[in-house]
């Protein structure tokens, strides 16, 4: 396939971080990317390059074009984290993924844009049963889920927390536990959620915007008995939390979705019930765990695509042309995952 000179891409408008936090909802793109034609990134030693069919939008990508990731913004640089697509050009070292469709992390030029440049460890090859939106959708979110959940496995506890307890993360971590025997316990904001996430596996859900929530998951907590809390949003209603929670209890924080100021209202719970707060992030443990349990994770999250244990609930998928107009919008709807067609 020949690969031209050129491409469209949503390029980012900021450059480093921002000054002032603007929150976690992507109330318009034009102050943080436009499209513009820029050219066609070319691989380097390890390196491939994508033909993208899809570019996921997540959470990290918001925050990221917003300048309140825990990264840089490059100015001039396509955004997208994750995408999926096919190998048309490769780097020394990496001859092998030629003409392969994958799902990939980007490496500086992203996935909202009609090619991406990946480093060759940051590509999975898929099976012919995944489709592109599962592709798309196939590292940041499920990865974190089967990780995030071996901490919970290893900590040996049935019972365990999530808040954004609708998110697709959530979802796929509520699937795990569920075939698993696990009682997970879902923290949303809508009661509209509840009868999806009990058919999901979630033993409980809890409604953190509702009249009483802190007398009703301090009772939880004392029947249930949960020892780690996987925390996207952190805020008031996670503080809450965690003061409920018990002895030896963890508080692992992935996500900020909440703006409002996150207080530990009893320090001492950390001297004298040997309480922790802690954070996670993917890339972190891609660089830290052995590379057996990382290959035994990307393996996982295929088999659970292709079987249909897993599914990416879609929302939209937005061609590049109408991404300007239309992603905010899209994003506002609930309960799924917006992509970008090139």
């Amino acid at each position: 396939m020949s690969v031209p000179e050129t491409m469209r891409a949503l390029i980012q408008k900021g450059d480093g971080y921002a000054k002032e936090h603007s929150g976690s909802v992507l109330e318009a793109m034009q102050p943080y990317v436009e499209e513009a034609t820029v050219p066609v990134p070319r691989p380097g030693a390890g390196q491939v390059l994508v033909k993208v069919a899809r570019g996921a939008i997540n959470p990290s990508d918001v925050m990221f074009i917003k300048g309140l990731y825990g990264q840089p913004r490059r100015q001039g640089q396509p955004a997208g984290f994750e995408g999926s697509g096919t190998v048309v050009a490769t780097g020394a070292g990496t001859e092998a993924l030629a003409g392969r469709r994958i799902a990939f992390i980007a490496a500086g030029s992203g996935s909202w844009a009609e090619y991406a440049l990946v480093d060759a460890a940051m590509a999975i090859p898929l099976m012919p049963g995944v489709s592109d939106e599962d592709g798309a959708a196939m590292i940041v979110n499920p990865l974190t889920a089967l990780a995030m959940f071996d901490i919970v496995r290893e900590e040996g506890e049935k019972s365990f927390i999530l808040t954004a307890g609708a998110s697709q993360l959530c979802k796929l971590i509520i699937g795990l536990a569920r075939d698993e025997g696990y009682r997970p316990i879902a923290i949303v904001r809508r009661d509209d959620q509840t009868e999806l996430l009990i058919r999901h596996g979630a033993a409980h859900v809890l409604n953190a915007a509702a009249p009483g929530f802190e007398r009703a998951i301090a009772a939880l907590c004392r029947e249930e008995k949960p020892r780690i809390m996987l925390d996207a949003s952190t805020g008031p209603a996670a503080s809450t939390i965690f003061n409920a929670m018990g002895r030896r209890s963890r508080w692992i924080v992935y996500g900020r979705l909440d703006t409002a100021a996150t207080v530990i209202r009893e320090p001492g719970q950390l001297i004298f019930q040997a309480k922790r707060v802690e954070g996670f992030w993917l890339a972190e443990w891609l660089r830290s765990a052995p590379m057996e349990k990382k290959a035994a994770a990307g393996l996982e999250a295929q088999k659970r695509f292709a079987d249909g244990r897993w599914k990416t609930d879609v929302t939209a998928v937005v061609p590049l042309k109408e991404a300007m107009a239309r992603v905010p919008e899209e994003l506002a709807r609930p309960n799924g995952k917006v992509f970008i067609a090139p």
